[in-house]
């Protein structure tokens, strides 16, 4: 098995070497041998172990066992205690899902503040078999079916080509001590019922089960890669990148027969779940629009825009005081006084000060909004304003205003409000640049 991992090493994961690497351990036999495998091949490696405080006195012992273990080994421990119940009672969520985010950002913390280049986990060949039947019995895409990743991001998992028997007889063969999990002996959870009695039934159906298994997941790999090169292609026809979103043109979207699977694939990544909201908003009226935690998806006419999500009007305000130099967020705006009036232009304006009611404020448009475009006579609605300017809904929703006690100053980036430009008579001339 060393000289099996040793070779898929310098073949597949090479970049591991001469790299720092943060073992995942929880005291279990798989990952016991991981800690083993990376001992003897001289890796260099730290050991992280968690400590969720669900099974009492059992949970403790692991921790003592992995500190015992490591200690010997003089290798470099971390071990971190969570509330993990009352957490997930805070958070209304299951253990399962706590815990996992719970590990998962602390190793990542550990690996940020510590330098590891890597995290690796010892999931072996019977767990990939595992969730490719949980995905299988929910309902999946491909990408759900070619099992537990080799690598996601800085998470590998290098014992993927093993199988839970070969691991076991290393360890019985080298003396490893672990612990045994009691709730891995429980069905309560669809995992351990589909390893404790669907997966010993396809193994007696089939004794080449996992060599089978193996064939598969190469064989949806490789129609996972003509996906996504079908995918890329027909991407690079219909959508482009603008400078705060990306457009999808539906006119040429829709030509494809598969243009659902095309767009679902491409927003996935985008915390998008809804597919049925996603699939209706292809045929639906201009300003319909689908969220993610992070995104919106924005029909505008023959298109989609897809952008991140913007706080509303009332969250988003900024103060601008007397005197204050420059400010980065949410825009880059500077102010100076002048002498004279240089170049005019959308992203630089000149106004009369001692007309402006400090602070100023930043902030979205709403409806009813009102200004007085520079050069023109009369006020102007902003919604007509930004029709005529042929604004998208996603520009508008991009659109800053500068305001004076709630005034229009600027419409940034496009119009200065004629109400406090300069004249003859002004006395301080303020400069405002909108640096894009």
């Amino acid at each position: 098995m060393l000289q099996k991992l040793q070779n898929h090493i310098n073949l597949n994961l090479s970049f591991l070497k001469e790299k720092k690497l943060l073992l995942a351990v929880s005291g279990g036999i798989d990952s016991m041998v991981l800690v083993h495998l990376c001992h003897q091949l001289q890796l260099d490696f730290a050991v992280a172990h968690c400590n969720f405080q669900l099974r009492g006195n059992e949970s403790d012992e692991d921790e003592k066992h992995v500190k015992s273990a490591i200690e010997k080994l003089n290798v470099p421990l971390f071990i971190q205690k969570f509330e993990t119940v009352t957490f997930a009672k805070e958070q209304k969520l299951s253990i399962q899902v706590v815990a996992r985010k719970l590990r998962y950002d602390w190793f990542y913390s550990l690996l940020a503040n510590h330098d590891f280049d890597y995290i690796l986990t010892a999931h072996h060949l019977d767990d990939s078999i595992e969730t490719f039947l949980i995905n299988f019995t929910r309902g999946s895409g491909l990408d759900g079916l070619t099992g537990i990743p080799e690598q996601n991001d800085k998470i590998v998992r290098p014992l993927l080509i093993f199988s839970r028997n070969e691991i076991e007889t290393f360890a019985q063969k080298n003396n490893i001590a672990w612990r045994e999990d009691s709730s891995n002996a429980s069905d309560k959870y669809l995992r351990n019922k589909l390893r404790h009695d669907v997966i010993p039934i396809l193994k007696e159906l089939n004794p080449s089960l996992l060599s089978s298994f193996e064939n598969t997941i190469k064989n949806l790999k490789q129609s996972q890669s003509l996906v996504d090169d079908a995918s890329k292609m027909v991407y690079d026809k219909v959508a482009s990148e603008e400078e705060h979103h990306t457009v999808f043109d539906l006119t040429k979207l829709l030509n494809y027969p598969n243009h659902q699977a095309y767009l679902f694939r491409w927003l996935a990544s985008f915390g998008f779940a809804d597919w049925n909201s996603i699939s209706d908003i292809l045929l639906a009226q201009s300003g319909k629009q689908v969220l993610s935690n992070t995104h919106i998806l924005l029909k505008n006419r023959n298109t989609l825009l897809l952008s991140l999500r913007h706080q509303t009007a009332d969250e988003a305000i900024f103060w601008i005081e007397k005197d204050q130099v420059e400010i980065k967020v949410p825009l880059n705006l500077t102010f100076c006084n002048v002498s004279d009036i240089s170049v005019q232009s959308t992203n630089v304006i000149f106004v009369d000060e001692e007309k402006l009611q400090f602070p100023l404020t930043l902030r979205k448009w709403n409806e009813g909004d009102i200004f007085y475009p520079f050069g023109m006579k009369g006020k102007k609605k902003l919604s007509k304003f930004f029709k005529d300017e042929k604004y998208s809904l996603l520009d508008k929703s991009n659109a800053w205003l500068l305001c004076s006690n709630d005034q229009i100053v600027w419409v940034i980036g496009k119009r200065q409000d004629e109400r406090f430009k300069t004249t003859a008579t002004t006395k301080n001339i303020l400069q405002i640049n909108y640096i894009e």
